[in-house]
């Protein structure tokens, strides 16, 4: 039985998304839902200290949805020698229950969505004993993800 809710995606760290998206598209047949730029992402990492990030993905249409994240040197968006895969993504209703119940499972927070009153939104990395990351994403999020990022732009 899973500890949480439905898989749904699965990111990817990539050096050029449009090379990427170009390159999936041609081997798995993908189509591509839009690019989303934020130059100043606020994010906390499982240290405590607040950051500010640019971060730029795009999620595929059809699921379970790949999310291309565009590499961010010097950030948990890094590319590696070895793999680029970069999490698992799961809803869940309970964000800040379930972070914390990841974290008890030593499954450690390695970074978060934070507001302005510095309290948890919208998303949390917590990276298991393997190395792997599983990305808790707020369910809330769902009815505007389907309706804007796992859609086709109209051409």
């Amino acid at each position: 039985m899973a500890l949480l809710g439905t898989l749904y995606h699965v990111g990817i760290v990539v050096p050029d998304i449009e090379a990427a998206k170009a390159h999936f598209t041609d081997l798995l047949g993908i189509t591509w839902g839009p690019v989303v730029h934020t130059d100043d992402y606020e994010v906390r990492d499982g240290d405590g200290n607040e950051l500010v990030v640019p971060n730029t993905l795009c999620y595929s249409v059809e699921p379970p949805h790949l999310e291309l994240v565009l590499e961010v040197p010097g950030s948990v968006w890094e590319c590696n020698e070895h793999s680029n895969l970069h999490h698992i993504g799961v809803w869940t209703d309970a964000l800040p229950d379930d972070t914390a119940r990841y974290s008890e499972l030593r499954c450690p927070l390695q970074l978060c969505g934070r507001a302005e009153d510095g309290s948890l939104q919208q998303f949390a990395y917590h990276r298991d004993p393997l190395g792997v990351r599983i990305e808790l994403v707020d369910a809330s999020m769902k009815p505007m993800m389907e309706e804007f990022m796992f859609k086709a732009p109209v051409a």
